[in-house]
């Protein structure tokens, strides 16, 4: 059955099958040896592999080591910054499925993280093996597999110390079983991941700290690349459907959201930095919009104007400030590159009424 967003699994199960044959030593329960782990997530020409995650490839080397000694791995840093597309990958080089996830939230329940119930059994019978309905943790650490934890620092301070058994003793007790416990197979690993800028954040406890290597995953700086890795993301996502883009209005696209993202244009004129996350996820956001937009409504061909309007959607979340540091973006940075150039031309006349 097509789906929208196949899991890497699945759309990367070629690559996956053919790294399986890569010869090298393997962790307990791996299915492919770390070098070839390496090789899936960020590409190898040799190997035919695509490069799926843009950052450093030590940062890749360093997340590997520590799954494969057995260690937690929590992953932080700015929205968008493609953690959690990283942590998908890593669990589907390691054990074969990213579906083993537990997406963090204020409403996030301890059983969410060990074990239910499912309660007309319970009802019935009594407390029973058969009765357990076990977590994405549990059933990861019984198959031996990688379990993912999304937003871990969303969850409430209780919820998340419910981990700190599980990384510590490996093993996962059923006191309503009596002595029954779930022990972990080799393989079983625990990916989290966290957002710097999340309001929403609860304090990670001390002992649940110790049990994890924390690794910064940082925004793009190469706007060449962003603007590579931007064209190849629409390619993927819109296929036939994509309107044609030149290069001179993906430039557009790319530097308004690297002057945004870093506070700062490539020559080194200071701008106000919006509280919205400028991220290259949502830059590729803007440019399907953008190149909907220009299917739909325009002549078939985005234009700088197709970005400007579809900008507001990420830049203004209702925030009146955002609103008032765009305008002078616009205002300033925008309306002097437009003395020199046909595209941020059009972006200032598509801009003027779009702030309010």
């Amino acid at each position: 059955m097509e789906q929208q967003v196949p899991p890497p699994e699945v759309l990367y199960a070629k690559e996956l099958e053919r790294l399986a044959q890569e010869a090298g030593p393997r962790p307990p329960g791996w299915r492919l040896p770390p070098q070839a782990v390496v090789a899936f997530v960020c590409g190898s020409p040799r190997l035919h592999v695509s490069r799926k995650f843009v950052g450093d490839v030590s940062l890749v080397e360093r997340c590997v080591v520590t799954l494969a000694g057995q260690r937690a791995l929590l992953l932080v840093g700015e929205p968008g910054t493609a953690k959690s597309m990283l942590s998908e990958l890593l669990a589907a080089a390691v054990c074969g499925t990213s579906a083993l996830t537990v997406q963090g939230s204020a409403g996030t329940t301890e059983d969410q993280l060990r074990y239910g119930w499912n309660y007309a059994q319970l009802l019935a019978a009594g407390p029973a093996p058969e009765a357990l309905v076990p977590s994405p943790v549990m059933a990861a650490m019984a198959s031996g597999r990688v379990v993912r934890v999304e937003e871990i620092t969303r969850c409430l301070p209780e919820v998340q110390d419910a981990l700190v058994s599980v990384l510590s003793e490996r093993r996962l007790a059923v006191p309503e079983l009596g002595d029954h416990a779930v022990a972990a197979r080799p393989g079983f690993c625990l990916i989290a991941t966290a957002n710097l800028r999340d309001r929403g954040v609860s304090e990670m406890s001390a002992a649940l700290k110790r049990r994890f290597n924390f690794e910064t995953v940082r925004p793009l700086t190469d706007r060449a690349f962003e603007a590579e890795l931007i064209s190849r993301a629409l390619d993927a996502e819109l296929g036939p459907e994509r309107a044609p883009m030149s290069p001179q209005v993906l430039d557009v696209l790319v530097t308004a959201f690297a002057d945004l993202r870093t506070g700062a244009t490539a020559s080194g004129a200071p701008v106000k930095r919006p509280e919205a996350v400028m991220s290259t996820a949502e830059a590729v956001n803007v440019g399907v919009a953008a190149s909907m937009s220009a299917r739909y409504f325009g002549d078939g061909t985005v234009r700088a104007a197709d970005v400007a309007r579809q900008l507001v959607g990420v830049a203004l979340k209702g925030e009146d400030e955002d609103a008032r540091r765009m305008r002078f973006y616009v205002d300033s940075v925008v309306r002097e590159r437009a003395r020199s150039s046909a595209e941020w031309k059009e972006f200032l006349s598509a801009s003027q009424d779009l702030w309010g």
